[in-house]
């Protein structure tokens, strides 16, 4: 039976470094919703298709194939069949995936791709919203946080190491912003799951962050099992049609948004022509009246010519 590790937090908490960690120490498969992401990107550029051509890239993801795997204790990424771990992060593909990634039907179909990986193999994967909406029924619910302060100075020791000038202060400024922007989205919000297990990092190392990660991973399995073992847990099947279940709601209501967004994208334009109604009303009987002067003046002077 598959295993999910949702972990979650904010910008520069650490939870990528220490979900990638974590997968190493434990043997989970690490889905990088990034990296996702960018193979979308990569198969854009590989069709040849304009960044202009939403739908098109949207029907991508009917066709294309993608697959996490942990090959020699390393993060494998697949697109149908084809290793890109190394292609996925060039300039071009660089390039375009932030755009790919701002599409929200893409985002839609990545979530079910991302089910469907974690179906028959023990996962990890890091985020906003892995734990309230990705894998709501994950096994196991981190939320990886640290004091804004203590980000902002990892983040500009990682600038000076890469040789990006920027002052702890704009850092700092940027970490703020970043964790309302993030909080405040309309989709994939930044927030703590109800039944997530909250780790501050702030004042721990890397490799102390991950240590609790994996006493939280560990202590969640034994509580499972012995709850099993006195028969209060559902049965694989109870277990897998309950998540079946979940699953068809969140499809469900994921069509209802994109319906809303089509709704409310309607309601504008119709607003929108209304007003260009308006205006052409209100210029038609200057228009008349401008005539109607004309054919007076030309009157009067054909009389005043006779």
């Amino acid at each position: 039976m598959a295993y999910i590790v949702a972990i979650d937090g904010p910008a520069g908490s650490g939870k990528g470094t220490v979900t990638e960690l974590v997968a190493k120490k434990l043997g989970l498969v690490n889905i990088g919703s990034g990296s996702a992401y960018r193979c979308v990107a990569l198969e854009t550029i590989n069709k040849g298709i304009d960044l202009k051509e939403k739908e098109k890239i949207i029907n991508l993801l009917d066709e294309i194939e993608i697959e996490f795997k942990m090959e020699n204790s390393k993060d494998i990424v697949y697109l149908n069949g084809k290793d890109v771990t190394s292609r996925i992060r060039e300039k071009d593909v660089a390039k375009i995936v932030s755009f790919v990634s701002s599409i929200k039907e893409v985002r839609f179909k990545l979530n079910e791709i991302f089910k469907k990986c974690a179906k028959s193999k023990n996962v990890i994967m890091e985020g906003r919203d892995i734990g309230t909406y990705v894998f709501p029924n994950a096994d196991v619910k981190i939320y990886l946080d640290a004091e804004p302060e203590e980000r902002a100075r990892r983040r500009q020791k990682q600038n000076e190491e890469a040789g990006i000038q920027s002052t702890y202060e704009e850092v700092l400024a940027g970490i703020i912003a970043r964790d309302e922007n993030d909080k405040n989205k309309e989709m994939g919000a930044l927030k703590v799951a109800e039944d997530a297990v909250v780790v501050d990092g702030t004042h721990g190392t890397i490799e102390e962050n991950v240590q609790k990660v994996i006493e939280i991973i560990n202590k969640k399995k034994l509580k499972n099992n012995e709850t099993k073992s006195v028969g209060e847990a559902d049965s694989v099947d109870q277990k897998k049609d309950k998540n079946d279940k979940i699953d068809r709601c969140q499809k469900l209501q994921d069509e209802q948004k994109v319906l809303q967004e089509k709704q409310e994208d309607i309601k504008q334009k119709e607003a929108l022509i209304q007003k260009c109604q308006e205006i052409i009303n209100k210029i038609l009987p200057k228009e008349d009246k401008k005539k109607e002067l004309e054919k007076e003046i030309t009157s009067k002077t054909k009389a005043i010519i006779i």
